[in-house]
């Protein structure tokens, strides 16, 4: 709510503030100077020092889906701790099926069996909570922040046939026969995946700040494909993008396995990153990241990034649904429920991935863009953050993906009214 505070143990201090308080225990506490309380009956979550599986049982607050039920309170139910229980993923830290790439499943979480997933509640609770407050004190001042649109960009795999070497393109037309990537190789087309131009000048017409995850593993594997770190079109490409946007680092499959490699992945980016082939200078650090496939588990997932020195992550959502994952759309610092302790790693959380609906939810293009807009209200609504993610193959000229970019160019046209 863009609102100072102070937290206090001293009952005595706490009656005789003339401000705006707000008195969040089951203790009847009457202010020595009249000034009223805005009183919150508190539950016993954010007192608790272990994990256990807390009874949710949810309810209609003021339109809203809530839980965490108060009484005798200002307020109908413990914004605190239900806020608390989402934001810190508290669920993922409980029991739970894995889905099939050993990720937590979305189906295990409240918001999905609940069905707000696609809300981003706690905004809506805060602007309910900020409603209530000014009820009580006439004085009470908000500033919520403005809307807010980032486009982001995932490039795992940066071309379709270009720079991919002679084994790999002769193994892809045995595969598939296709006079296009003869006609790409010949240099007579341009590669289907490559949208890099026309993203950049989407981003000047609009005037917005993109900002690109690229992912650098040093070999391929099952889910690593993208063109190898070391040749001079990669280099090249991440070099020309590291000048004219913000990046960031796309860890791979492989470094979900080995540690190791997400130290030796980020190093490798700076060096791209620099104006320098032989990456000595070391003026790009890169400090941002989103996990490719979203694969990452908390709270080894976020340690490792803290570990490397990443400070902004931009993982937070679903690999197969897009929702609100934390059930925000604002970037909140990481708490590490085990360790008890809140980081210095900001997290963004996205709600939107044009993979999930194009192969997760099956959806037209028609239903995505509606399901676009409806991100684009909810977060307007609230003066929340709306975080998309695309990739360069849905955005070039693909067969497969043929309509995608003007789409999406569409929703650009609506982000900007």
């Amino acid at each position: 709510m863009g609102v100072d505070f102070e937290i206090t143990i001293d009952s005595e201090e706490f009656k005789n503030f003339e401000g705006v308080k707000i008195n969040y225990s089951d203790a009847d506490i009457h202010s020595a100077q009249g000034v009223p309380a805005f009183n919150i009956q508190g539950n016993s979550l954010l007192f608790d020092e272990i994990i256990i599986q807390q009874e949710i049982i949810c309810f209609d607050a003021s339109g809203t889906k809530s839980f965490f039920r108060t009484h005798n309170s200002d307020f109908p139910f413990d914004i605190f701790a239900a806020s608390f229980y989402l934001v810190t993923r508290y669920e993922e830290y409980l029991p739970h099926e894995k889905d099939m790439y050993k990720r937590y499943a979305y189906e295990n979480s409240l918001a999905f069996k609940e069905g707000f997933l696609n809300q981003p509640l706690i905004n809506s609770w805060v602007k309910e909570f900020a409603k209530k407050l000014k009820q009580k004190f006439s004085t009470f001042n908000v500033q919520f922040p403005t809307f807010r649109f980032e486009p982001t960009y995932d490039i795992d795999i940066a071309y379709s046939y270009k720079h991919k070497g002679l084994l790999r393109n002769l193994g892809g037309f045995v595969k598939s026969p296709s006079a296009e990537r003869i006609k790409v190789l010949a240099g007579s087309a341009n590669d289907p995946f490559d949208s890099y131009e026309w993203l950049h000048q989407l981003h000047r017409r609009y005037h917005l700040q993109p900002l690109y995850f690229f992912l650098v593993a040093e070999k391929n594997g099952r889910f690593d494909k993208n063109i190898l770190p070391h040749k001079d079109a990669m280099w090249k490409l991440v070099n020309q993008h590291a000048k004219k946007n913000s990046i960031g680092l796309h860890p791979s499959w492989q470094s979900g396995d080995d540690v190791s490699l997400l130290r030796k992945e980020k190093l490798q980016l700076e060096a791209m990153a620099d104006s320098g082939r032989d990456g000595l200078s070391g003026l790009n650090n890169i400090t941002r990241s989103r996990q490719h496939y979203i694969r990452f588990n908390l709270p080894e997932g976020y340690r490792r990034l803290i570990g490397a020195g990443i400070t902004d992550d931009y993982s937070m959502g679903y690999g197969s649904i897009n929702g609100f994952r934390a059930s925000v759309a604002s970037s909140f610092y990481w708490y590490d429920l085990e360790k008890e302790e809140q980081t210095e790693l900001r997290i963004h959380p996205f709600c939107f991935m044009e993979a999930n609906a194009y192969y997760e939810q099956k959806q037209s293009i028609q239903q995505t863009y509606d399901e676009l807009i409806h991100y684009l209200s909810v977060c307007k609504d609230v003066n929340g953050t709306l975080i998309s993610i695309w990739h360069n193959n849905f955005l070039g000229t693909a067969k497969e993906f043929r309509g995608w970019r003007e789409m999406y160019e569409q929703f650009i046209t609506q982000v900007q009214q």
